[in-house]
């Protein structure tokens, strides 16, 4: 059976078809050169064991080691490939792409790998795994290129081609001084058309944005996409620029920040994908499910002191899941702009109160237009569809507009009281406050829908 690439790309086929051509080995690369990458990792799944080897051995290990680094699971392909061989396409890569191939890799392997790896691969992977996973200095690669701002135009020219040869990351040239302190940079188009008799300082950008390397990532993702520049350099304390941070680890870096957010409103601890196992899902999942089947059993016995209200005027039940709904859909809004907000670490009292007020007002307003449009939709449809007077239909439909604009207003104002409660007492918000906060504003709903059904409806109106 022919395997087939998930999102397979339309390139994929061509390349099969190029490496399956019988072509010499000199008109493969020339032809493949014409290919990114990743299509060409994404076609190394349709290729038999057989041609995959004999590839390798045509691109070369360079080439290969840039391959194998868009390859979501190389186990096969590590195998195939051997030690030896391995250890030369490892030697290869960048730091970064060679961390994560070895995060992924059987422990047999890489014990045997380690030993047989270049001194300053080794040297390069140390470093970034010195970091946690929450720490800039993880995401670095020490592919870049530095020169010293004490040069001429054409000895920078000539360092920058010195060492392009082992670094291909040169949209941007980063500049040290004479104690090898990062002071700025410099774009590679300013350098090119730089006339020889310029001033190299000229040229660089002494206010040129960096990242300490044990800053949180989550902390500097902001600071990341304000400048939105092609790399930033990675520093330690002592201003000492240890690698860089890629448009690509940026990216990475934004998209997995916000997968994991977005994972924690769930009330995980971080994304889950695709091949983890049932049991560490449970682990992740069951803590929160049970406090909130706890919390659920609270909301169903308030529902049921309001069985009299069912019982008198049934039709009220028909509504329900439209406030809850909506009422868990605002307080989720207001927890989102809450998590963002809190993000930045000089929020201010005066800030927070003017957070809490603005959610309010967004909450009502929404409530009141919603309300007011359920006032006039739900009132014709009680009336022509369910058979009831005019009169009655359009109240029944006012105590559901009402309870819409009461519940949203209520529901902003807990989602993001609780977000600011847990973070005043060191909890992290993200994680804690999207689980309690669906079932509080369950709550809400219920209490208010019902509550004012059976005041305005039955006691008041005398609705049976």
């Amino acid at each position: 059976m022919e395997k087939r690439v998930l999102n397979e790309s339309v390139f994929v086929r061509e390349i099969v078809d190029i490496i399956r051509a019988g072509l010499p080995a000199d008109e493969i690369r020339k032809r493949l050169r014409d290919y990114h990458n990743n299509d060409i990792a994404q076609s190394l799944e349709l290729l038999s064991k057989k041609e995959r080897l004999w590839l390798y051995t045509v691109l070369g290990n360079k080439w290969i080691s840039e391959i194998i680094s868009y390859v979501d699971d190389a186990d096969d392909y590590i195998d195939e490939l051997g030690i030896e061989k391995l250890a030369e396409v490892v030697n290869e890569m960048d730091a970064d792409d060679a961390v994560d191939l070895l995060e992924n890799m059987d422990e047999i392997i890489k014990a045997k790998l380690r030993p047989i790896l270049d001194e300053e691969v080794k040297a390069d992977i140390q470093l970034i795994h010195s970091y946690g996973e929450d720490e800039i200095g993880s995401l670095l690669t020490t592919n870049f290129i530095c020169i010293r701002k004490n040069l001429t135009i054409r000895q920078a020219t000539h360092e920058l081609i010195m060492q392009a040869g082992e670094n291909d990351n040169i949209g941007t040239i980063y500049v040290v001084d004479e104690k090898e302190k990062f002071c700025g940079a410099i774009d590679l188009k300013d350098l090119i058309v730089a006339r020889e008799g310029m001033d190299l300082d000229s040229l660089i950008s002494y206010s040129y944005p960096y990242l300490y390397d044990h800053e949180k990532i989550s902390e500097s993702i902001e600071k990341i996409k304000d400048y939105a520049e092609d790399s930033l350099p990675v520093v330690n304390e002592e201003k000492e620029i240890l690698g860089i941070l890629t448009a690509q680890d940026i990216v990475e870096a934004v998209d997995e920040e916000l997968g994991e957010d977005y994972a924690k409103l769930a009330g995980l601890s971080a994304e889950e994908d695709l091949q983890e196992t049932t049991k560490d899902s449970l682990k992740k999942r069951l803590p929160w499910l049970i406090i909130l089947l706890f919390f659920g059993m609270g909301v169903s016995s308030v529902v049921g002191i309001f069985e009299g209200v069912v019982a008198i005027l049934p039709i009220v039940i028909c509504f329900q899941s439209l406030v809850l709904d909506m009422a868990g859909n605002v307080g989720t809004q207001s927890l989102a702009v809450t998590i963002r907000v809190l993000m930045d670490e000089n929020l201010t009292g005066r800030d927070k109160l003017h957070l809490i007020l603005k959610e309010v007002k967004v909450g009502f307003s929404s409530g009141l237009l919603l309300g007011m449009m359920a006032l006039v939709c739900l009132g014709i449809y009680v009336a022509v569809f369910k058979g009831y007077s005019v009169s009655v239909a359009f109240l029944i439909s006012g105590c559901v507009g009402i309870s819409l604009l009461l519940a949203m207003a209520i529901s902003s104002l807990v989602g993001t009281l609780v977000p600011l409660f847990f973070h005043k007492i060191k909890i992290d918000p993200a994680v804690a406050s999207g689980p309690l906060i669906t079932t509080v504003n369950d709550l809400v709903a219920v209490i208010t829908y019902y509550g004012l059904a059976w005041i305005l409806l039955i006691q008041i109106m005398n609705i049976a």
